[in-house]
């Protein structure tokens, strides 16, 4: 088995929650979207609870099994008086997607995504892998392997490529002013 993951450590999950709490310093307690019926949920939540403590910022996991539950889980924002929320890359979720930009929109509150698509459709910001090196570098891979490289010989490699996409009509929507030291590290900024 060999190939690339877009999968890059826990650390990922606290630096998203970190970028997020820049962009929106009054962040008290953050919610984050939780596919219950994914493997790697469990995970993320742990890791991402981790990051709020550190942060001193409240945690709260808003379960979601399938798309019906979208509406119950955004309808509990308000309940749980979460302020900010992160939206993890499960298949759920990624189907989904300009329907949770849309919930998050009538929710007004900042929401962090792992990928720009969703800052696209109109997201306010997006922290991670940068796919399209990742796609050049499977071609790579492909190309080994074609050449006669054994596929178990090569290693399974991580992201070394991230980016950082901020929408600033989306922000502006928001009342959110955007640090200087997150205009300086954004990868790209949709207007």
């Amino acid at each position: 088995m060999t190939g690339l993951t877009h999968s890059s450590g826990d650390e990922l999950h606290g630096k998203r929650l970190e970028l997020l709490k820049e962009l929106a310093p009054r962040i008290a307690r953050v919610g984050i979207l939780a596919d219950v019926g994914h493997t790697g949920t469990r995970p993320r939540v742990k890791a991402t609870a981790v990051a709020a403590r550190t942060l001193k910022v409240g945690f709260r996991q808003l379960e979601v099994r399938s798309s019906p539950d979208l509406d119950s889980a955004f309808d509990k924002i308000p309940q749980e008086r979460i302020d900010a929320l992160l939206v993890p890359l499960f298949p759920l979720f990624f189907v989904h997607r300009a329907r949770i930009v849309d919930l998050v929109a009538k929710s007004k509150v900042p929401a962090m995504y792992d990928v720009r698509e969703y800052v696209d459709q109109g997201g306010l910001v997006a922290y991670g892998p940068a796919f399209a090196d990742l796609f050049r570098r499977a071609a790579l891979y492909v190309d080994k392997i074609l050449k006669g490289a054994k596929p178990g010989d090569l290693p399974v490699e991580q992201p070394t490529k991230f980016e950082l996409v901020i929408n600033l009509k989306t922000a502006r929507t928001l009342g959110l002013a955007i640090p200087p030291s997150l205009w300086a590290r954004a990868d790209h900024l949709i207007e």
